[in-house]
């Protein structure tokens, strides 16, 4: 019971169906909800959150589903607002959002780029705007910023690794401006992982083989890995950790 009492709002969480393949805050959501937090799941996929929520309320926990489109000021006042109405406090932010467009520079279009710079840059802005008055409210809060190993180095895609490497960034901005307060605020980056955004792409042959042979470990990861990292920074364990990046990647970025 590591989040004994605490009151998490997961952010992209909607993806947590049992029987079904899970993104990262699906995953984390469960782990979260197994270790006694009261979890809030945000997402625009309202169908399957809400249909996660019942699942964990069906197994005796305390779950809520709320819409939350990432990029819009007025969903996250109302998401937050909804936890705190609900469970009295927030302690912990999750923002697993995200989206993938893969366009050389030259082939971008502005549109696709400003898409991903609304939902990871922009998101990851509003989500901490929003969600630091509550915890300084709790007597203090983890944030975890979910990025990836391409926040930190660059791929073939343009805008991608840019508006992962803004979170990363942000993370440390906002981690070092609320620290005296006991909110804490961390980036994690996951590594190549088979979630429903990266199915379609992992299971061409052409593609996975490859990309296995980047990673020492020779194999993909998992979305349960990831989300016992983002268990970790948001639970007390990690006290003394903050403005960190943690990368679970296999050792990709070892080489």
């Amino acid at each position: 019971m590591r989040l004994n009492g605490k009151t998490a709002l997961i952010v992209g969480g909607a993806s947590g169906v049992e029987g079904h393949l899970m993104g990262i805050g699906g995953a984390a959501v469960r782990r979260f909800a197994r270790e006694g937090a009261q979890v809030v799941i945000a997402d625009i996929k309202d169908e399957v959150g809400e249909q996660t929520a019942a699942e964990i309320r069906a197994e005796g926990g305390e779950a809520l589903y709320v819409h939350l489109d990432v990029t819009e000021e007025g969903d996250w006042i109302a998401a937050v607002a909804a936890a705190v109405d609900r469970f009295g406090k927030l302690d912990v932010l999750v923002n697993a959002a995200g989206t993938s467009i893969r366009y050389k520079v030259e082939e971008t279009p502005v549109e696709a780029f400003d898409l991903e710079m609304a939902v990871h840059a922009r998101g990851a802005f509003l989500g901490a705007k929003h969600a630091i008055p509550r915890m300084r409210e709790a007597g203090g809060g983890s944030i975890v910023i979910v990025s990836s190993i391409y926040g930190i180095v660059g791929s073939a895609s343009s805008s991608y690794p840019t508006a992962k490497g803004a979170k990363r960034n942000f993370t440390k901005a906002a981690a070092i401006q609320y620290a005296a307060e006991g909110i804490r605020v961390n980036s994690v980056h996951p590594g190549f992982v088979m979630t429903p955004l990266t199915v379609d792409i992992f299971n061409v042959p052409e593609i996975i083989g490859p990309r296995l042979q980047m990673v020492p470990m020779r194999r993909l990861g998992t979305v349960d890995e990831i989300a016992n990292g983002i268990l970790f920074l948001a639970s007390d364990e990690s006290s003394f950790i903050t403005g960190a990046e943690l990368v679970i990647d296999g050792g990709f970025l070892a080489e």
